[in-house]
């Protein structure tokens, strides 16, 4: 049996690390892509902080796999020098937490022109070089509206960029109006690992295996090529930090005490909507014959 090794945008259940490291106990999962704790960003954290929070996460028997930095979320055209000292201050941050890996992105404003093609690269390849020798690595998510939003444009990144691992968001790139099968063909000797998120048609973010993402289709695909680990990200609910993430994504409505509806469910809170993502995932794993393995 195939095994995978899950882990979990923690900070969409709860702000808190108390309240993340709860929702992580109940579901099971003891692994977590950080992205923010108490309202802070995982790229403003302090040396303090971070060394506070791996003493707090080690107590409770959890491991930081990723951090999920905003990193090339900005337009392309700023000082090239904030990004590259943030990622250099993330690098820090991910020793300190142990974490293997650094989510980024392709920077806004490039209308996904080749002529911004090379700048890319080479913002990017500074980065990796920053990166070498510190046992962390750099990997690329697919999103609207940077330069790798689309497969062909996240492969062309990636055949210049050999050091660059992939993250496959399917949600994200249906969003982009490509196919997710396709897309996985394309970057899958790229991957390094993948972000469970799916929607529907229109784009709003649905429950895994309630869009159109394909996901049972091609995870059986994913674990055949050695590939392990999987972050949920849930997206279901409104969190601190979503309007920061989500430029321009199209979005359901709100109703009542502010619970977020997708096509066919509401969700009173975080924690809700947490669970009920968990449980979705874990529906898929269970058909396709995938257990859950640690690291």
């Amino acid at each position: 049996m195939n095994e995978c090794i899950l882990c979990a945008f923690s900070d969409e259940a709860s702000p808190a690390l108390e309240g993340q490291i709860a929702a992580l106990h109940r579901n099971g999962i003891g692994y977590m892509e950080l992205r923010g704790v108490d309202g802070v960003n995982v790229a403003d954290l302090d040396a303090a902080a971070a060394s506070d929070i791996r003493a707090r996460l080690d107590d409770a028997g959890i491991r930081v796999w990723s951090l999920g930095s905003p990193i090339g979320k900005v337009d392309i055209n700023q000082p090239e020098v904030q990004e590259y000292d943030r990622l250099c201050r993330l690098i820090e941050t991910a020793r300190l937490l142990g974490a293997q890996c650094i989510r980024l992105f392709s920077f806004y404003g490039t209308g996904g022109e080749q002529r911004w093609f090379e700048p890319v690269c080479r913002r990017l390849e500074r980065m990796l070089a920053a990166a070498r020798g510190s046992g962390v690595g750099l990997c690329h998510e697919n999103e609207k509206g940077i330069f790798g939003d689309v497969p062909e444009r996240c492969a062309a990144l990636h055949r210049e960029l050999p050091d660059l691992g992939a993250v496959f968001d399917p949600a994200n790139f249906i969003q982009c109006g490509a196919d997710v099968l396709s897309a996985w063909e394309q970057l899958s000797p790229y991957v390094r690992y993948g972000h469970i998120k799916d929607a529907d048609a229109a784009g709003h973010v649905v429950p895994a295996g309630e869009g159109v993402g394909h996901i049972a289709d091609y995870l059986p695909h994913f674990f055949a090529d050695s590939h392990r680990v999987l972050t949920l990200e849930p997206h279901l609910t409104r969190f601190i930090g979503l309007d920061k993430l989500e430029t321009g994504t199209p979005n359901v409505g709100t109703t009542g005490a502010g619970a977020l509806h997708t096509s066919a469910h509401a969700f009173a809170d975080g924690n809700a909507a947490f669970d009920y993502a968990v449980a979705a995932l874990r529906r898929i794993l269970d058909r396709i014959g995938v257990g859950e393995a640690r690291l």
